[in-house]
Parts: structure tokens; C-alpha cells; sequence
């Protein structure tokens, strides 16, 4: 007698793994758009943070986020977030789209 796994077994055992796949997807990409908000977030406290700098060495707050990278306080990068978003400046402070 020959020793395996019949057609039928092996398609249970795939659409068991395919199920499992489907109830996981929705979570996983959930999570990745909790993570991307709260580094935008976080990026958002760094660059209030260069602006209170900005403000303490000049003596005036920073009309755009370019003043910001002009004076080298922030990079270009830290002026959109890991999703996309861009960083602007609005009555003192970091705000995102």
C-alpha cells in the first residue's frame, strides 16, 4: 500500500491555509496604517520641537517648514511622513494633511 496524502486531503489542507490567510490580511494592514499614524505623529513632535529651537535662536517662529530645513534644523525627508503626508506649519505649529 502507498503511503501519502490523497487530492482531497491536500485541497483541505489548502483552502484551511487560504482561510487563515484571508482572516489575517485585514489585520496586518490595519496595523501597518496604525503604525504609519503614529510615526506621522511622532514626526510631528520632532519638527515642533525644531521649531521652539528656531524660535529660541532667532527670536521669531519660522513662516514654512522650509525655513526649517533652510537653518538646518530638520532634514528634507522629515518634511512628509513615512505615508506620504506632508508636514506643514499652521499658527506655530506642525500639522499634517
Amino acid at each position: 500500500m502507498k503511503k501519502g496524502f490523497t487530492l482531497l486531503e491536500m485541497m483541505v489542507v489548502v483552502m484551511i491555509v487560504s482561510i487563515l490567510f484571508l482572516l489575517t490580511l485585514p489585520n496586518v494592514s490595519m496595523v501597518i496604517n496604525s503604525v504609519d499614524n503614529r510615526a506621522c505623529k511622532v514626526m510631528s513632535k520632532v519638527v515642533d520641537s525644531a521649531i521652539t529651537q528656531f524660535k529660541l535662536d532667532y527670536g521669531t517662529m519660522p513662516n514654512s517648514i522650509t525655513d526649517l530645513v533652510s537653518a538646518g534644523y530638520i532634514s528634507e525627508e522629515q518634511t512628509t511622513c513615512s505615508n506620504g503626508t506632508n508636514l506643514y506649519l499652521e499658527d506655530g505649529h506642525c500639522v499634517s494633511e
